[in-house]
């Protein structure tokens, strides 16, 4: 294989041409013996990188993560195409056909059927059953929920109300209280999956991405820790060594004294993303 050459300005066609060279015999040793296993965390990581500078606005940022998840796609690509399976190409070829397909109104004929029927159709998913099993199991497991009950939701199978969806909550709340009461391991573990499932229930029907709310969460519990903690020192304490009670005092003083919420999503945005699911 010819060596890449490096110059000022790159175009996507340099950087398919880096990638070969780097996985091939002239190229990385590193580069050369990965696999798709053992890249795939690195995927799952540059999205999540990639989100991240949306959240936060960053869109200079945002260009090099794109980057970076472009790069995992033609890393893919070249173990392909080495193996002769297929190509980068193929890929483009098998994206822009399944967006055709599904945009009929624009393509083709005119069509009464959704964005989620033609999908259905295009995999031939002849029931909602089978419609649930295609949604990917490597999701994170709270949008993975929201997604199949989205699709019950479609054919009727669904909470007529919200408040009925939160008293689905409070029943599985008590059922895994007696779990644990019984010390029953598998009976809490089950009870546990059907309360977070039930509370994705309730963000759905809400029209709040609970994967959003989660690190929406997190972050808040993260600050209001870091107040704590400030304070146990301003004290000269340490956390370690002060109650539960003198604990509690200065969370309770956190939450009065820290500024409210940090939304991470886009209320709108986000109603539209369920609309084109």
């Amino acid at each position: 294989m010819e060596r890449f050459t490096p110059k000022e300005q790159y175009d996507l066609s340099d950087f398919v041409s880096l990638i070969s060279f780097l996985r091939s015999a002239e190229g990385c040793p590193w580069d050369r013996v990965q696999t798709h296993e053992s890249i795939r965390r690195n995927l799952l990581e540059e999205a999540y990188e990639l989100c991240e500078t949306i959240d936060d606005g960053d869109t200079a940022h945002m260009k090099e993560e794109l980057g970076d998840v472009l790069m995992q796609v033609l890393f893919h690509s070249d173990i392909e195409a080495e193996a002769g399976r297929f190509t980068l190409n193929d890929v483009a070829d098998v994206a822009c056909k399944k967006l055709v397909y599904r945009h009929p109104n624009l393509f083709g004929e005119q069509t009464d059927k959704d964005w989620e029927q033609l999908k259905r159709d295009e995999r031939g998913e002849e029931t909602t059953a089978s419609a649930m099993q295609s949604v990917a199991k490597a999701l994170p497991a709270l949008w993975r929920a929201e997604k199949i009950q989205k699709k019950a939701a479609k054919v009727g199978f669904d909470w007529p109300d919200v408040h009925d969806a939160l008293e689905k909550v409070e029943e599985e709340a008590r059922e895994l209280r007696e779990g644990i009461d019984h010390q029953d391991w598998e009976n809490m573990v089950e009870e546990l999956g059907d309360l977070i499932f039930a509370a994705v229930d309730v963000a759905r029907m809400c029209g709040i991405d609970p994967e959003a709310a989660v690190h929406q969460a997190c972050e808040k519990s993260m600050r209001r820790f870091a107040f704590i903690e400030s304070e146990a020192a301003k004290q000269g304490k340490r956390m370690e060594d002060m109650t539960l009670g003198q604990l509690e005092l200065l969370h309770q003083k956190a939450r009065q004294t820290l500024e409210g919420k940090t939304p991470v999503y886009d209320k709108l945005e986000y109603f539209n993303s369920l609309e084109k699911e």
